[in-house]
Parts: C-alpha cells; structure tokens; sequence
C-alpha cells in the first residue's frame, strides 16, 4: 500500500507522477500515531478549494487535489488541530458543510473565534467532553442570543399564508381553518403565529408545526392541539419553513469570553452583551438534541431555541455568568415557541435561570436543580406568553410562572409541578388549573426569610405542599376546576394575608394545618371552606381576620387562634361536623363592626373556652344566631346584638350565658346544662 508518515510528505510528492485515483494513507498529520492519520485519493482533475483536511492541494498547484476517503465520521485532527493553540473554526466549518460528513469529533481542547451559521440536518458534533474556549472571539450583534459559536437555523420560504378564522378555534383543536388547504400539503413544516392582544408580544399561538392531514378544503390537521381558545376574527398567518433535523451537539466543557471586570449593578448590559460568548443556538429546528455540555461564564443562554419541537437537553450545567440581573443572560436554556422538548439532569450555580420557557407547550423538566439563587436569578420560569401543559419533576430552585410582565400577557395553562423544593414559589398572575403536588418552599435567610408560595386562584389544586407565607390571589377566572388546597402546611408570619382581596371563586382546604396564626387575613368574597383542617395560633395572637361571603368549618380544629368576620360585606358562618373550637382569654368567635348582615350557624361542634374566653361574642351590627347539637365548656356566649336566635339540643358546661329577652324571634330551647 502507498504511505507516508504524514500529510507534510503527502505534499512534498511529485504530483507530475501521480495517477489519478491513487489512494495514499498518511500515518498521521505531524507525526505517525498522532491521531491525524487518514486515507486520501489523488483527485487529478479537482479544483477545490483546499481546507486543511478534507481537501489539500500540493504547494502551487491550481489543479488536482488530495480528498480525504471517510466514512462519514471527521475528526479536528485530521486538519491539523490538536489543541486550543490553533483557532478551529475554518476546520468546523469544513466539516459541516460537508454533506458527506455525518458526525464530527474533538479529542483536543479547541479553540473558536467566530460565530458559525449552519443550515444542514443529520450531523452530530460530539467534542469528547474536551473543553472549548472562545477569547477573542469576533463580536455580537446588539440583543442577539442567536450568535452563538454554533448556530443551527432552518431556512424561512416566502410561501406566507393569512387567513381569518370565520369561527371559534376550540382549545385542544388541532384542526385549523386556512381559508384553502391546497396550499398545504402533508408533511410541511409551517409556523403559525395569530395577531396579538393587547400586550406588545401578547399571542395564545407561536408555534411551528407539521402538517398531517388535509382534512378539507378550508382545514388542515397538524402535529399540535392548541392550548388556548381562539375567537372568530382572528387572524392566523402561516409561513412555511423548511427546518434543521437532527442536529445534534454534545459533551463539551464551554468557557465563556472573559468577563467584565467593571460594576456589574444591572442597569445596561455593557460591552458584554458584545463580548460574551456561549455555545449553541437553534431556530426552526427538529429533533436536535443536547447533552453532556458543561459552561461557564456564558452570557447568553448555553443552549438557544425558537421556533423548535422534539428536542432534548440533557445532563447540562452553567456556573458563574457574568451577569444574572440582565434578562436574556446568565441561563442554562430558553425555549421561546417549543414544543414537546425534554429537559432533564441539569445543573446551574449563580446563574439567572435554568430552564425558561416562552410561548411554549408540551415539555418536561426532570431533576434539574439550580443553587447559588441569593441574587434572585429563578432557575425555573416561565415568561407567561400564553405557556401550556409544562410538567416539571423532581426538581429544586426558585421557581417563577408566568411573571415577565404585561407585555406578554401574564398568563399560563395546566402546569404541573411535582416534588419541587425552593425557597421562593410565585404563581400569582393569570396562571389557569395550576397543579402542585409535594412542593416544599422553605424559608431561607440567604434570599427569602418568608419562604412565600403564591398562587392563582382559578383552578389551583395543590396536594402534600408546605411553605411559610402562603398566599391566594385571583388575577383570571377561565378554570372549570375547583380551587381545591388538601394535605398541606402552612406556618405564617404575623399579618399573613392568605386570601387577597381579589379571590372572588370559592376556595377549599381540606385536611391543611396552619400554624403560627397571629392576625392572619382571608380577604377575599369567595365562598372559603376548612374541612378536616388544624387551625393554631400563637399566644396572646391577634384574631385572624375572615371576609367571606360564606365560611364552612367542617370538622379539624381551630386552637388558640380566634376568628373575627370582617363584616365588609354579609356573611355566613358554618362551622360542624365535629370540628373543635378551643382558646384561652378574648372571643373565640367575634365580629368587627362593619355593615355586613352576619349569619351564624353552630352544628354540631365543640367549643372549649377557658379563662375569660367568650365562645361568641355578638354584640354590634346585624346578625342572625343558630346553634344545635353543639357543645360549650366553660367562658361565656355573649349574644346581644342578634335579631333571630336559636339555641337547641346544645350541652352547656360552666357556661355563662348573655342571650336577648325572650320573642317570636328567639327560642331558647331543649339544652343541657351542667
């Protein structure tokens, strides 16, 4: 066989002797062994441009050409680059536009200095866990996390189709009116996009999606159902595009251009939006997957993509970003317009976010953890661009939903969130049938000392949660589904407002423990109901405050913590089925002097009083009176501001009673006294 040691004496041959189609192979590119080692076939009549690997032309020859024979497989060796001495990006930039390559690997550290654009699928990069540098690299455009070092972008056509819906798009519908389904055909790539609300950014639909079906002449099916409701009138404009497929980049160690050394106080993101560097970018881009790359110092997020679907990003970390106070850097990954994309075994450390998700439905985020959050960068978040069906597992960080701001329309759909622990939970904007189930927020001294959980109260359902401030806002009312609270604690501080004033829809706790209740508010008119739950409060605390409509105490207990209704509007007052109510001095049951007409229902409960404890206390304002088949020990019932009373079938013990003069309107009755 024909051999050299290496691609110096390939060179020095006398091409004049060649023939065409000799095959040579080269020991390795300096030395035999060195891994640069490669089979090449003399091209007589070929005038490519030479790269340094897969092509090479002997000194002065303007025809006639070494090609590289392979299998599809190119290593950064093979063009001389065996460390991060060498800048690797004419190299890079060989191989991928090479159709014939299909996977390229690193194993020497490397070294870039520009931003590469590729538009081409089914090509894997894998850098062997290597690390990439990037000092010196070219700059960015302004406000561009697109300028990456690799930047996989699909081709936009000019093929745009805008149609009118002449009816209602159901949510769940993946059936879509287009006016005339001709110009579609099974198998395109479309992204749909409907004019904007109110906000400036404020769409239910940013998403590209395939075409499956031509259902009729004016529809069309598509690989997607629809997460929000779209009214006749609307506009939805369609334009085709022709994605990246499987592209893939894994297993690199990514340093970020050196950072900033000047004040770093958020208000501009300085020269560093120019200077910074990360990774990888994709935009219209399918089933192009990401793992095993470890970065620091990037400025933008690590791993980019809009305009995405079957995606997934795996075993990544960021530490230490320039920056975690300007938005869009100093993130793990975005996803702005994705679909069904996988985040899983993610880490970040001092970082701004570790997984955001903008306009995006139909993903997943399993054990990832964000640390170092003191500075307030939320490893988990959600823009609140019309975001829907997110489920995140196992995860710990602070987490934030739908929060970015009024331009984008503050709103989510159908997230849930299992075995999350943080110590910061904000869910408080126009978040839709919102799904907790184990999530822990503890207090921490280092960020929040409240460990705050706020929630939405429009289809929320929480189960085995526990925080320290907890806190029911209502800011939509679009759910079905009831605002339903079981099986979780809370302890609050003093003052805690645990209803805002807001929440008009009912809201249920069933078998929940509170404690720490000292002054504690329910504000809000909507129907409020305990059942099975602890209430505590602290001694000598103040009462906690309740302005319900309607109030439902159904069994559990409430201990050393009074109740006061408001009485800024009429309420009820139920409490029974077994439900104990016990404390010391003051009323245990009391109402402020408002205008509200109150109606106080007694069924079958217990009430404990000890000390100078009065049981109820009804002496101001309107108020209607109904106790049977409960039980009194000890104190006092003081009811001398009510218009109806009865008392019945009830067991008093040491009991002090201040009832009305006999009427028509009062029956005192059938009562056991001890």
């Amino acid at each position: 066989m024909n051999h050299v040691a290496n691609v110096l004496g390939l060179l020095m041959l006398d091409v004049r002797r060649l023939e065409d189609g000799l095959l040579v192979q080269v020991a390795g590119y300096r030395t035999p062994g060195d891994g640069g080692g490669m089979l090449l076939r003399w091209d007589a009549t070929s005038t490519l441009p030479a790269n340094g690997g897969t092509v090479l032309a002997p000194p002065g020859a303007s025809k006639g050409r070494w090609r590289q024979i392979h299998d599809g497989v190119a290593d950064f060796r093979r063009f001389g680059i065996f460390d991060d001495k060498t800048p690797a990006d004419t190299a890079l930039e060989a191989m991928v536009t090479d159709p014939a390559i299909h996977r390229i690997e690193a194993h020497t550290d490397l070294h870039f200095l520009k931003r590469h654009t590729f538009h081409r699928s089914d090509i894997e990069l894998d850098f062997g866990g290597n690390t990439v540098s990037t000092d010196g690299i070219e700059r960015n455009s302004h406000d561009n996390p697109f300028g990456a070092v690799l930047y996989f972008r699909g081709q936009v056509t000019t093929t745009v189709v805008t149609h009118r819906l002449s009816a209602v798009l159901p949510d769940l519908s993946d059936v879509f009116e287009v006016g005339d389904s001709s110009k579609f055909a099974v198998g395109q790539w479309w992204t749909a996009e409907v004019d904007a609300l109110g906000g400036t950014y404020e769409r239910e639909l940013q998403r590209m999606v395939q075409v499956t079906q031509i259902v009729d002449g004016d529809h069309i099916r598509v690989d997607y159902k629809n997460g929000w409701e779209l009214a006749a009138g609307r506009t939805i404009t369609w334009t085709r595009v022709q994605p990246v497929e499987r592209a893939h980049v894994r297993n690199m160690v990514f340093i970020g251009a050196p950072p900033y050394d000047g004040p770093d106080d958020g208000s501009v993101p300085d020269d560093r939006e120019y200077t910074g560097s990360h990774p990888v970018a994709y935009e219209y881009a399918v089933s192009c997957d990401v793992s095993g790359i470890h970065a620091t110092a990037t400025w933008w997020p690590v791993i980019m993509r809009r305009w995405c679907t079957h995606f997934r990003t795996e075993q990544c970390s960021l530490k230490n970003p320039p920056t975690v106070f300007y938005g869009g850097a100093g993130y793990l990954t975005q996803q702005i317009y994705c679909l069904y994309g996988h985040v899983s075994d993610c880490h970040t450390a001092n970082a701004r976010h570790l997984n955001d998700f903008t306009a995006s439905a139909y993903c997943y985020v399993d054990n990832c953890h964000g640390d170092g959050d003191d500075a307030g960068g939320n490893p988990f978040t959600t823009h609140g661009q019309y975001e829907h069906d997110l489920v995140f597992t196992g995860n710990s960080g602070l987490m934030d939903i739908a929060n970015s701001g009024a331009p984008w329309g503050t709103s989510a759909k159908r997230i849930t969130v299992r075995k999350h622990v943080c110590s910061w939970f904000v869910a408080g904007t126009k978040i839709t049938d919102l799904t907790l189930e184990d999530v822990r927020v503890i207090p921490r001294s280092t960020f929040d000392p409240a460990g705050t959980l706020q929630v939405n109260a429009d289809g929320i359902q929480m189960r085995g949660c526990s925080a320290r401030t907890f806190a029911i806002g209502q800011r939509s009312d679009r759910s079905g589904r009831p605002n339903v609270i079981e099986g979780c604690a809370f302890d609050l501080p003093k003052d805690a407002v645990v209803v805002q004033t807001p929440v008009a829809n009912p809201v249920h706790f069933v078998d929940c423990v509170f404690t720490g209740l000292d002054g504690a508010v329910f504000r809000g008119s909507g129907p409020l109901r305990f059942t099975r739950c602890e209430l505590h409060g602290v001694r000598d605390g103040e009462p906690v405050s309740i302005g319900a409509a309607e109030i439902v105490i159904s069994g559990g207990r409430v201990d050393g913590a009074p109740i006061r209704l408001s009485a800024v509007r009429d309420q009820r007052l139920h409490i029974g089925g077994g439900a104990l109510v016990r404390g010391g001095d003051g009323a245990l049951l009391s109402r402020a002097d408002g205008p509200g007409r109150l109606e106080w229902e007694l069924v079958g409960h217990r009430s404990e009083a000890s000390g100078h404890a009065t049981h109820l206390e009804i002496t101001t304002g309107e108020n209607t009176y109904r106790a049977a088949g409960s039980v009194f020990t000890g104190g006092r019932l003081k009811l001398t501001a009510v218009s109806s009373l009865l008392h019945t079938e009830c067991v008093e013990e040491s009991v002090e009673r201040s009832l009305p003069a006999g009427g028509p309107h009062v029956l005192v009755a059938d009562n056991l006294t001890l």
